[in-house]
């Protein structure tokens, strides 16, 4: 038996074991993947007894990426210009730390535009964990630029900052956006709607074939779908993101690639 886990507050209603569920059925494997409430501050102590428990690995959600950046003994790049870790894997005395969320989104982009990233002009609402860990895969596209727009813009200087290298990245406040030239993209990386809230955003800001893409999923993404909706906006919610990052989870752990295609129908 593979054992693995979510750990998170709240994640209770975490999809996360019914979609690995599914990843398992496609290959035969007998996947035991639990979630685990973990308040701030204890998560080394709950992952130390899923590896005791003889764990291959977890997945880990907010608030605590940061927290399993921290403690890992070894990082994937991705985790460390991010800060923050969504993956774990176990191996002998070594926890591993990945961030997938970077690719999960980036493969549902290539759905859903049907082709690659290449020469867009990418707009980041949005400057904290969430931004900071899909950042690096998406310069992996060769974007024509990517701009990080976010209220407090000493936090947007941050993020760029810690991409410069990557890339043409540009640090700008939300109402600065409508001096740039149109986006082909502009992904909503913000967690207003967990609150019923939606960014403010305009339709001059997209160029005609644009894609507004909320990282939120389920109720959480209503608010933005519904402002998307009025305003005559492409939109597309994060759940495709979800099943992308977590089937590159799965591939750490096991080494194999599960279908997504399966579990978004």
């Amino acid at each position: 038996m593979i054992r693995l886990a979510v750990f998170g507050k709240p994640v209770s209603q975490s999809l996360s074991p019914r979609i690995h569920g599914l990843f398992a059925q496609q290959f035969g494997l007998d996947v035991d993947y639990r979630a685990i409430e973990a308040e701030p501050g204890k998560l080394g102590l709950l992952v130390r007894e899923l590896v005791n428990e003889g764990g291959r690995g977890c997945n880990i959600t907010a608030p605590l990426k940061n927290e399993a950046w921290r403690i890992a003994t070894r990082c994937s790049d991705a985790a460390n210009r991010a800060q923050a870790a969504n993956t774990l894997v176990f191996a002998g005395t070594e926890w591993f730390a990945d961030n997938t969320d970077g690719g999960g989104l980036v493969s549902d982009l290539r759905r859903l535009r049907g082709d690659r990233l290449g020469s867009a002009r990418i707009c980041v609402l949005g400057a904290g964990g969430a931004a900071a860990g899909v950042l690096a895969a998406l310069f992996a596209e060769k974007p024509e630029e990517v701009v990080i727009a976010n209220r407090t813009r000493d936090r947007a200087v941050d993020l760029r900052d810690r991409h410069s290298d990557l890339g043409r990245v540009t640090a700008r406040t939300p109402a600065e956006l409508s001096e740039s030239e149109p986006f082909d993209l502009l992904i909503n990386a913000t967690s207003l709607g967990h609150s019923g809230a939606a960014p403010d955003i305009e339709p001059a800001w997209l160029r005609a074939n644009g894609l507004c893409y909320d990282m939120n999923y389920g109720p959480a993404s209503a608010p933005l779908a519904k402002r998307c909706s009025e305003q005559g906006i492409r939109y597309s919610d994060g759940l495709g993101m979800l099943v992308g990052q977590a089937a590159l989870s799965f591939r750490l752990w096991t080494g194999r690639s599960p279908e997504t295609k399966p579990v978004l129908e």
